[in-house]
């Protein structure tokens, strides 16, 4: 194999370690070298355990050899973003205000994973609570995005993000719950889903949250679905369990002609579309209809009141965790996030229920807006990736959410969403186009996004560590 181990997919490895012509202790090996590498500039990881992943891919070895493999991941290098609980370890959620107490158990996608045999190699940063599409951290190093490393990786699944760019192994798994996934994966040129609602159980649930694979591929992300889709009933909010032929997500790109499109140009809110990132949607919009998809752009459904209400009421939400928290743990707080929380603190309660109704509202936007057509593409973001120092694109607390309104209503309408390279800015930035179902549609989601791997045609190649 020409690539470097590092680089290859996990379909590539689960065929080599099936015909022994290569082993999971040096893939994982050369897995941690090329961390090694990168990892003074990227700071992508946390709890980076060398010995242990060499244990786990020793163990794995061992059952490759013995033609008991637990799946086509055992051996996979992979990780997992901080704030999914694996037991023994703390969870600070990106935070320095945060008790660090080890969990008691694997949370679900973790569990999967271990379950499969997949090496767990580190665990990935995140930016405080989870709250800021940035890799800004006052608990982690600053996470950079791999592409340029003065710009940031996105957010909240910053790490995971930039870790799977760079190349820390194929698999990675990331939370969403406004776009926490597909953000860091346009920013940083990566394919990711973000599945429908509880189609990937997950502890503790949460309106809007979900986990979901983050690769360089869309075959790795279907890979990995087969495992993370698998029920867990500690998840109130998951899916009846159901065998989906994840398998079959490679329909070819015929699979595109007869489809109708809907093409969102304009969120309704926010920061508008960049002109790099608008042509490269059209052009992207343009293959669809060559490959045999009708196209129609599709007016704007949501509004500046539905972003301005979800954001009161997540200010609110973390001002109470915030106010719980004793007063030397509440300062380490970043002071951008106390700024944003705090700004809550003279709301009413009616003007809290007010942005409480806006999720609905957003649900049902989205869902009527959707409805007739098969699937929507828009931007994943509007902007390309922002200074890595800055903790939101506007580095504003009174406008922080300027930058998710194509993402955001597709976790309210708990409708799957891709995002997907479509292009690179003239500064050699990638640009992320967003493919979006019908609720519950997940798989067809994936065979969307691989029809348009297919006629996007090959990536650039991938970042290298400076020096190399």
């Amino acid at each position: 194999m020409s690539s470097p181990l590092n680089d290859l997919s996990a379909h590539e490895l689960a065929g080599a370690y099936r015909t022994g012509s290569l082993s999971p202790v040096e893939v994982t090996q050369a897995v941690l070298d090329h961390i090694a590498r990168w990892e003074p500039s990227l700071q992508a990881t946390w709890l980076l355990r060398p010995e242990a992943a060499l244990e786990q891919a020793r163990a794995s070895e061992a059952r490759w050899r013995r033609a008991e493999p637990l799946g086509p991941l055992d051996g996979v290098p992979t990780t997992i973003k901080e704030n999914i609980a694996t037991r023994g370890d703390p969870l600070p959620a990106g935070t320095a205000a945060v008790e660090l107490r080890p969990a008691a158990a694997d949370a679900p996608p973790a569990a999967r994973l271990k379950e499969a045999g997949a090496v767990i190699v580190s665990k990935t940063t995140m930016p405080d609570y989870g709250m800021l599409s940035s890799g800004l951290s006052s608990f982690h190093a600053l996470a950079r995005n791999p592409w340029d490393l003065t710009k940031t990786p996105g957010g909240s699944s910053a790490g995971a993000g930039a870790a799977a760019a760079a190349g820390y192994g194929p698999l990675h798994i990331g939370t969403d719950i406004g776009g926490s996934l597909r953000l860091p994966a346009g920013w940083c040129g990566i394919f990711t889903l973000k599945p429908s609602l509880g189609r990937i159980p997950i502890d503790p649930p949460y309106m809007g949250r979900a986990a979901g694979p983050m690769t360089r591929s869309v075959a790795d992300a279907a890979l990995m679905m087969q495992v993370l889709a698998q029920p867990d009933a500690r998840d109130s909010m998951s899916l009846p369990p159901q065998d989906l032929a994840w398998s079959s997500f490679d329909a070819g790109a015929e699979h595109l002609r007869g489809l109708r499109i809907g093409l969102l140009l304009d969120a309704g809110c926010g920061l508008a579309v960049d002109a790099e990132i608008r042509a490269a949607v059209e052009e992207a919009a343009r293959l669809f209809e060559r490959a045999g998809a009708s196209v129609e752009v599709l007016q704007p459904f949501m509004s500046q009141a539905m972003l301005d209400g979800m954001d009161h009421f997540w200010r609110m939400r973390s001002l109470v965790d915030i106010n719980a928290l004793p007063a030397d743990r509440r300062a380490k707080v970043l002071p951008y996030i106390r700024a944003w929380a705090e700004s809550a603190a003279g709301f009413s309660g009616e003007h809290v229920f007010r942005a409480f109704s806006q999720f609905h509202a957003t649900r049902l936007a989205a869902v009527s807006a959707c409805a007739k057509y098969d699937y929507v593409i828009s931007p994943t973001a509007p902007n390309l990736p922002v200074a890595a120092e800055l903790p939101s694109p506007t580095n504003d607390p009174l406008r922080p959410l300027e930058h998710i309104g194509f993402t955001v209503p597709f976790n309210m309408s708990e409708q799957p969403a891709a995002s997907i390279n479509c292009g690179y800015s003239r500064g050699g930035l990638p640009i992320g186009l967003q493919i979006a179902g019908q609720r519950f549609d997940d798989l067809g989601v994936l065979k969307v996004s691989r029809a348009f791997e297919l006629i996007r045609g090959p990536q650039r190649p991938w970042p290298r560590p400076p020096g190399a």
